[in-house]
């Protein structure tokens, strides 16, 4: 089905690698010109992204900054000329139990997850309301849905992120800009590297599916919701794309029993 996305310009945080770079080849299979802001951008990921036949444009941005991330939107709108879609991706981690959070690692993990979204969609709406139109895909996390072990500022963060999406969504509207929620599972990027074996065995146990996501699988679901010809009466959605992690089904039977109940 033809997305409509040919020709449009986009910039994607955190684009280098994980999720970033599989909704930045999925957007570039589809025609879309890509800006990658990330601390250090990946030479590999641009010319797999020009492969495409499209044009990429790497970006050297700490979002954790708010001077750098009005710059990287004024630098992207100079080169494309123009910004049809925003994808907020870029996240970071620093977990720390209830009893030892620290300033420091709390107001890092605010900044760079939330309040940059935050500085960025304002400057992208700036130019969207200026032409009428727009699409931004906000990246959260099934932390919004289960609490996790000395995840405090994280789990605050990406909650935020529902609600400002939810806001967005609502003062955009009247300009025909559409402000979307994506919400990934465990897929492996650089924020679960750390997961041990053992805990990965226990964790897919907790998955229906059974296994972590694929960061190629998440791309479509970002096609999806940054097309205006494949969704164009949707807006403060949430899609969630976790293979069933949000469920936690509290089961207490094996596998086998679980299938057995339904087979015909």
């Amino acid at each position: 089905m033809d997305s409509g996305l040919q020709g449009k310009t986009a910039l994607i945080t955190g684009a280098s690698e994980g999720l970033g770079r599989a909704i930045a080849l999925a957007l570039a299979s589809e025609g879309v010109h890509v800006a990658l802001a990330n601390r250090k951008p990946s030479p590999v990921t641009v010319k797999q992204i020009e492969a495409h036949g499209v044009r990429a444009l790497p970006l050297a941005v700490d979002i954790s900054q708010e001077d750098q991330v009005v710059h990287m939107i004024e630098q992207v709108i100079s080169h494309f000329g123009n910004l049809d879609l925003y994808v907020n991706n870029a996240a970071g981690a620093w977990h720390e139990p209830v009893t030892r959070l620290t300033t420091e690692a709390f107001r890092k993990t605010i900044d760079t997850n939330l309040a940059a979204c935050l500085w960025a969609c304002r400057e992208v709406s700036k130019h969207m309301i200026g032409r009428g139109q727009g699409s931004i895909l906000i990246v959260g996390s099934t932390a919004q849905f289960n609490r996790g072990i000395a995840e405090t500022s994280y789990h605050i963060s990406k909650a935020g992120l529902r609600i400002y999406m939810t806001q967005l969504a609502v003062e955009l509207a009247p300009y025909g800009i559409r402000v979307n929620l994506l919400v990934p599972g465990h897929y492996p990027t650089h924020l679960t590297a750390s997961l041990s074996d053992e805990r990965a065995t226990m964790l897919k146990g907790k998955i229906p599916l059974r296994r972590f996501g694929r960061p190629e699988e998440l791309g479509p679901a970002a096609v999806l919701l940054l097309s205006d010809r494949l969704s164009s009466y949707t807006t403060g959605a949430e899609l969630v794309v976790d293979g069933g992690l949000h469920l936690r089904p509290i089961q207490l039977i094996s596998d086998a029993e679980l299938a057995a109940l339904n087979r015909p």
